[in-house]
């Protein structure tokens, strides 16, 4: 009967839909108590009465897709949970201390004088080996 309905849910709703909450529900007195049909989703519900209450629960076949689908997310936030513990692991680099700067600058600043008295050399040598020129008279 379940089944029947479920495949009847397109025939039971009117074209131009339900509104959010206004009719959206249908309910169908059975032997045992009521079937209830969202006309939105197609979702059927088993309905039994007690204590002057109604109380409905998930038909068989839609708590087992909803049960996969929460063993699905579930698995999804175990594999999430797993690589955010492995990033949060890996030791994060380390800042050089004032003294190590220091250090490096120190080096880099001895290079740096090295290399200008080496140019500084060979612009004198470039000096001494060029040709000596006399300059041109003047013509006017």
């Amino acid at each position: 009967m379940i089944v029947g309905l479920v495949a009847l849910t397109p025939l039971l709703m009117p074209a131009s839909g339900f509104a959010e909450g206004e009719g959206r529900y249908q309910m169908e007195r059975t032997a045992d108590g009521f079937v209830r049909l969202d006309t939105v989703t197609g979702e059927v519900s088993i309905c039994k009465e007690s204590a002057g209450q109604i109380a409905c629960r998930m038909a068989a076949d839609e708590r087992r897709a909803f049960e996969d689908e929460l063993d699905l997310l579930t698995r999804r936030v175990e594999a999430l949970e797993k690589v955010q513990e492995s990033t949060l692991s890996v030791p994060k680099p380390r800042l050089p201390t004032d003294e190590e700067i220091d250090r490096t600058m120190g080096i880099m600043e001895r290079m740096v004088q090295r290399f200008m008295a080496i140019v500084k050399n060979l612009e004198g040598e470039e000096d001494k080996t060029a040709p000596q020129t006399e300059p041109l008279p003047d013509r006017t």
